[in-house]
């Protein structure tokens, strides 16, 4: 039996790599069958912790400041 993912996600704590401003967790999340990255920033405001979320389409890789851009693929090579 299948299980219906529909307006639901999940978030798993992400390893930073040395890089703070890269997410504390990263996931997936799926709004009316459209698949979305989910990432999340922990932070200190005026009534305490909060979290800061950033959702991008599924088919675009997820951005994140500081993060490489992705590698090109083999249809941009000119040869």
């Amino acid at each position: 039996m299948d299980y219906d993912n529909t307006n639901s996600g999940v978030l798993f704590k992400n390893d930073k790599q040395g890089n703070e401003k890269r997410p504390d967790y990263k996931g997936s999340i799926d709004v009316n069958g459209t698949e979305y990255w989910l990432s999340s920033w922990i932070k200190d405001g005026q009534k305490g912790k909060f979290m800061s979320l950033s959702v991008q389409p599924k088919d675009e890789q997820p951005k994140t400041q500081n993060d490489s851009p992705p590698a090109p693929s083999d249809e941009s090579i000119p040869f």
